[in-house]
């Protein structure tokens, strides 16, 4: 796979720290941005997209920085590899299942259709499986 951006929202730092550990399981080949750093016009530089955000309130994405950002991107996600990822404290998940809808309705190639989720701050296995999604990732 060619270049790899990796953009995250981290209100606690478990997001931020999921992913690190995504860009590490990637090999290095990542590039990380926060939703301010990243545009569309940024899209066609990438072969692969990894989003990281994690659930908020009635488990939906972040709304004053992540959400604009994405929609701003959905429309050039088609036939991107995108892979989704975040941590959560609360629900069973729907706020994952939405967005994974939502970027397989912009035509994009998703990575896995369950993301990857993290309950609260990741651990040693939690961090692995980070390291885990970011190498099949790389290889997708």
């Amino acid at each position: 796979m060619g270049k790899i951006a990796i953009v995250y929202w981290s209100g606690t730092g478990n997001t931020e720290a999921m992913a690190n550990f995504v860009a590490e399981g990637a090999g290095g080949q990542a590039d990380l941005f926060t939703p301010g750093e990243f545009s569309a016009d940024l899209i066609s530089s990438y072969s692969a997209l990894a989003f990281g955000c994690p659930s908020m309130g009635a488990e939906q994405l972040e709304e004053a920085e992540f959400e604009p950002m994405f929609e701003a991107v959905k429309p050039r996600l088609s036939g991107k590899t995108i892979g989704l990822f975040g941590s959560y404290g609360w629900g069973d998940g729907q706020w994952m299942r939405d967005w994974v809808q939502r970027t397989n309705d912009a035509n994009a190639n998703i990575y896995t259709d369950e993301g990857l989720m993290i309950n609260e701050t990741p651990d040693e296995d939690g961090l692995a499986k980070c390291r885990e999604f970011g190498k099949g990732f790389a290889a997708y």
